[in-house]
């Protein structure tokens, strides 16, 4: 128990005497989850827009109050033409022009339709998409307003229910993804160096002649990194939850159980890269390499994994930050308990036992 303990200090002084590694550990943590939950998000706010209003009457002004109300919109201009609604897109000044006819409101009152023009800069097809679905939306509300004060004849009422994510938060989509390719990315790449720095600097030699179980030795090379995780999980959820405003639904401590038992596998892959590499660079190049780009494609919270190739939807059941994108998501953002991810969380589990067996094995094989 003495000779863990010690190579367990001797691990945490490691970390702790080399500054690159504890900004590596602390730093990018903390700048992805601001940069992914404030910079990368699909969310459309201030979009700027033009209104151009023959009618100028009380239907047309409501709307527009409540577009000015909205913060998906900045009203840029009023205009008085189409000829200055094509110069302002021509300038890149606006992203979207609503046009009122004139008799707007009389069409309205007296033959119970009327139409409003949306104009978008289809340059950019997600951005015009979204906003004027959003202008849609307020002009039904504007809509659904009247006919609480008048029935109209042959009304078609839909009722749209978002769960989980009634306001639409980037936030409730990047978070959960952001954690799982944080915290497998920090742990693969501190631990891929562990074992195949002790062989660069002449160390390894001491292990070969020392009667240390290979099991301990990789377990005290994993613990600081452990306990460093579990840190950095702390400062993740505290950004998540008091700076983008995400609530925890679930279990904290179903969150923080899941979460360990994802680091050790991170670990244990960065641990059995390091076994099988010779030099810390090609650890390093593999580490990011192998596990950046798999993680960012077949998570799932960039890219749909539906809309992929089975072939690819079955590479994407080797990625473990997957399942760990699912069990997050499931435990923070639905609140759902330990029945709902029991699959994933076996998951995990099988891939962390079978990376176990194949570092000590693979341990075994340099020691010998």
């Amino acid at each position: 128990m003495d000779n863990i303990l010690t190579f367990i200090k001797k691990e945490f002084l490691h970390v702790f005497r080399d500054r690159k590694t504890l900004l590596m550990l602390f730093g990018l943590p903390i700048v992805q989850i601001i940069l992914f939950g404030f910079a990368l998000t699909n969310e459309i706010t201030n979009a700027k827009i033009a209104v151009c209003d023959y009618a100028k009457d009380d239907a047309s002004q409501h709307i527009i109050g409540k577009l000015q109300a909205s913060q998906q919109f900045e009203i840029q201009s009023a205009l008085l033409s189409h000829e200055q609604i094509g110069t302002a897109f021509k300038g890149g000044e606006i992203k979207m022009a609503i046009v009122f006819p004139a008799n707007f409101n009389n069409d309205l009152l007296h033959q119970h339709k009327a139409q409003v023009q949306l104009i978008t800069d289809a340059s950019d097809p997600n951005t015009a998409t979204a906003i004027s679905g959003y202008a849609n939306q307020i002009v039904m509300d504007y809509q659904n307003d009247l006919m609480q004060l008048q029935r109209l004849p042959y009304q078609i009422n839909t009722e749209v229910r978002m769960i989980y994510n009634p306001e639409l938060k980037a936030a409730v989509n990047f978070v959960p993804g952001v954690m799982s390719l944080i915290l497998l990315l920090v742990c693969v790449l501190m631990t891929s160096v562990a074992i195949v720095k002790e062989k660069e600097t002449g160390t390894m030699e001491i292990l070969l002649v020392s009667p240390f179980n290979p099991f301990l030795v990789i377990v005290s090379k994993a613990v600081p990194y452990l306990a460093l995780s579990l840190i950095n999980l702390t400062i993740i959820l505290l950004l998540s939850v008091f700076v983008l405003g995400m609530p925890i639904n679930g279990s904290i401590l179903l969150l923080y159980a899941v979460s360990t038992l994802f680091i050790i596998t991170a670990l244990s892959l960065g641990l059995l890269i390091s076994n099988s590499t010779a030099s810390q660079q090609s650890a390093m190049l593999i580490s990011l390499m192998g596990m950046l780009v798999p993680s960012i494609l077949f998570t799932g919270f960039m890219f749909p994994l539906e809309n992929m190739p089975y072939p690819l939807q079955l590479v994407s059941h080797i990625i473990p930050a997957k399942w760990y994108y699912i069990i997050v998501k499931s435990v923070m953002v639905k609140g759902l308990g330990l029945s709902a991810i029991w699959k994933e969380t076996l998951i995990l589990l099988t891939m962390t036992v079978l990376l176990l067996v194949f570092n000590i094995k693979k341990f075994k094989i340099r020691l010998t």
